[in-house]
């Protein structure tokens, strides 16, 4: 069973709980208004098409970074694409994610995300589904990790996020 997902995504293999730090709440946003209020990258457009786009103004790389964006390809279920900004780094397979409208009409903060490539190169990855609380079932593939000039503060990073990522 697929689950239709928002302008942006999410699905469930239990692998891991949510960290206790997790947080989601209601927000109108999407992803990727969202990703460009907490990183400060001046990107617009559907976020599938931010790989190409940053292309000569921003790094891209195959490895995360605390405040890079992992760009989602878009499929049938999202148009559009995702965008999410990496929170932590918790191992070379696992990093925390803040994200909107992965699930739908929700700003969540650090939910875990996985590389699942065979190459350890974060092309194929599956991200906390909160609704079940556990990883999805699905695969999406990226394009990789586009790094803002600077990141965010270290602790406290999205505490301090600016209002309008936060609503």
């Amino acid at each position: 069973m697929a689950l239709p997902l928002a302008a942006c995504a999410g699905s469930s293999r239990p692998v891991a709980t949510a960290p206790s730090t997790a947080l989601s709440r209601p927000s109108p946003r999407e992803c990727a208004p969202f990703a460009r209020d907490l990183t400060q990258v001046a990107l617009r457009g559907p976020a599938y098409t931010w790989w190409r786009e940053s292309e000569g103004l921003y790094r891209h790389s195959q490895r995360p970074e605390v405040g890079a964006i992992l760009v989602f390809k878009r499929t049938r279920h999202m148009p559009e694409g995702h965008v999410a900004v990496v929170s932590a780094v918790l191992s070379n397979r696992e990093i925390l994610v803040s994200q909107a409208n992965w699930v739908r009409h929700r700003a969540q903060f650090d939910q875990p995300a996985l590389d699942v490539s065979p190459r350890n190169d974060w092309t194929e990855v599956r991200v906390w589904w909160e609704p079940s609380g556990t990883f999805g079932r699905d695969t999406y593939a990226t394009y990789g990790f586009i790094l803002p000039p600077s990141p965010p503060p270290r602790r406290g990073r999205w505490r301090a996020a600016p209002a309008a990522a936060r609503d």
